[in-house]
């Protein structure tokens, strides 16, 4: 297929490309810069010039294609409800391009969207509509789109890991640092689902390729992984020491990252292996953790 790629340069989407291209894909791959161009040409992808803030660049790319992955987003979390009002509205402008056809577009999420209930692992086959995280919108987006005719799916996404970075675990990283200790809230059992990079890049593809309208897919290699296992793990890599806190201390310990560091967002990709014969492999999070470099 000819598949355009957005957020093609960026962390995830540049392991989804260069799984794309080995499996034989063309692919056009949206960047904002003269550089992002260049590396997408060196790589075997044709370049296209797109931001999120316009909504029409990334439509023209899509004309374009065969099929659509859409994984930028833009993750300045200080502006984060306003960032997922802007994904909705890219979503929007890539359904327009595909409806009256039965083209793929498949949209990235959060294994959230997907909570069961306090203590029990989000499902695949479950859409907290009320869930407070504003991601929903993306969610909500595609479900218009599907309702419209459209052959969306979506893929929701856990801690992506490598040993570059690892989803919200790298701005810990940061806080950390900066405060001298690393913090988990209470007994630190509330638990973060993982995936490996790798994995989840294969898991475009085989998603992409299914071409399954209404799908939801979990990229979970690991259903939870304790954070106070997480913190302990960067505590060493930092040299600092890990310290429990009390809830009520979490934005002073935290900031912005306060609205996550409590949550238990356990999931399972069960479905998603039985659906699409996906199997992870990648290392685990903390094995990560433990191999990476801290500067």
């Amino acid at each position: 297929m000819r598949i355009f790629l957005t957020g093609a340069t960026g962390f995830i989407g540049r392991a989804v490309l260069s799984e794309l291209l080995q499996a034989g894909h063309q692919v056009i791959g949206m960047t904002r810069s003269a550089d992002g161009a260049r590396a997408l040409e060196a790589a075997g992808a044709e370049p296209h010039h797109g931001t999120l803030e316009d909504p029409a660049s990334v439509r023209s790319g899509a004309e374009r294609a065969d099929a659509v992955i859409h994984t930028a987003f833009d993750h300045d979390f200080s502006r984060f409800v306003e960032n997922c009002e802007k994904d909705r509205r890219v979503i929007g402008a890539l359904g327009e391009v595909l409806k009256g056809s039965r083209r793929p577009l498949l949209i990235t999420s959060g294994v959230g969207i997907g909570g069961a209930g306090h203590g029990r692992l989000a499902r695949e086959d479950v859409f907290d509509d009320s869930h407070p995280n504003p991601r929903i919108a993306s969610e909500r987006a595609g479900n218009e789109l599907l309702d419209a005719g459209v052959n969306v799916a979506v893929m929701r996404l856990p801690q992506v890991h490598n040993t570059e970075k690892q989803g919200l675990i790298t701005p810990l990283i940061a806080i950390f640092r900066e405060k001298g200790a690393a913090a988990y809230i209470g007994d630190g059992r509330n638990r973060w689902s993982a995936g490996h990079l790798s994995d989840v890049a294969r898991l475009y593809r085989l998603a992409i390729e299914k071409a399954e309208p209404g799908a939801r897919y979990h990229a979970v290699g690991e259903e939870g992984v304790e954070t106070r296992a997480i913190v302990e793990a960067l505590a060493r890599g930092l040299k600092i020491p890990s310290v429990s806190i009390p809830q009520d201390k979490a934005a002073e310990s935290f900031g912005w990252m306060a609205i996550f560091a409590g949550l238990d967002m356990a999931a399972s990709s069960a479905l998603t292996q039985a659906t699409l014969g996906w199997q992870p492999q990648g290392p685990s999070l903390i094995a990560d953790l433990e191999a990476m470099r801290y500067p």
